[in-house]
């Protein structure tokens, strides 16, 4: 897999909080969110990205409360950074396979749709587990299957046709763990107890089949993809939206999603 697999790098962090962030991520921030336990916690955020999640945490948390949201990517935090001032927050850049905390420093930890994307994912877990103090809580989210999240498997089949013989692979990467049994097997491995996969389905609603696409061709590394196959992308954009037209309608283009929540006590 090239660099571009997962860069989000040049206009792709604004585009995909604009377009991206309101219809798939801020229904799940605000499912997990909700599952913080209470008190003023010291949380750990994996993958913070545009700070979708990161807005959600500090909503729930008491003026006491502290975020400490990383991301492995600079620009998707400076990207955060502008749209997020509350003191409570630090932002760092961090790698998910070698967190930059000492053993039982955080109450929480929380991870939206990045476990994904990390290499290996057994010692991204087991990060988690250390940095957590004994009684902390992990909430984490993965996207369920790509047949189960329409319009991504709309996406990735007009991609795949533009260039059969060197296809864009960027999609198969968000919904590489859809399978529960192998989620709840990863976290027990790790050493966490009362590990519970949910599966949570909500609907999606963009202002526009137009919109959406936008997001969705030019809002994540699916972007670069095409562009080094010199794909005529404004082009495959509009092919999107009229794809996204048909199977959803327009203004507003509903959708449905599904995503998997973990949770599991250290």
């Amino acid at each position: 897999m090239s660099a571009s697999a997962t860069a989000f790098v040049g206009s792709i962090p604004e585009l995909y909080d604009r377009h991206l962030g309101p219809v798939l991520f801020e229904p799940y921030a605000r499912e997990l969110a909700r599952r913080l336990p209470p008190g003023p916690l010291r949380i750990l955020e994996i993958a913070a990205g545009t700070g979708r999640l990161t807005r959600q945490l500090l909503a729930a948390l008491p003026a006491t409360g502290a975020v400490i949201a990383t991301d492995l990517n600079p620009p998707m935090l400076v990207e955060a950074a502008q749209r997020i001032t509350d003191a409570r927050v630090t932002w760092r850049q961090a790698d998910a396979q070698a967190l930059p905390l000492a053993a039982g420093e955080v109450d929480v930890v929380a991870c939206q749709f990045g476990l994904m994307f990390v290499p290996d994912k057994a010692q991204a877990v087991r990060e988690m587990r250390r940095v957590l103090r004994p009684g902390g809580r992990a909430l984490i989210s993965t996207w369920d299957a790509l047949g189960r999240n329409v319009a991504s498997r709309i996406l990735h089949a007009l991609a795949v046709a533009l260039a059969p013989d060197d296809p864009p692979a960027f999609m198969l990467t968000p919904f590489s763990m859809f399978d529960p049994a192998a989620l709840h097997a990863l976290f027990g491995a790790a050493g966490f107890a009362e590990v519970r996969v949910e599966t949570v389905e909500v609907i999606g609603e963009s202002p526009s089949a137009a919109d959406f696409a936008i997001g969705l061709v030019r809002g994540n590394p699916l972007w670069l993809q095409l562009v080094e196959r010199g794909v005529d992308a404004p082009a495959f954009e509009r092919q999107v939206t009229a794809a996204l037209v048909a199977e959803f309608g327009d203004c507003p283009c509903r959708h449905p999603l599904s995503a998997h929540v973990v949770t599991a006590i250290a």
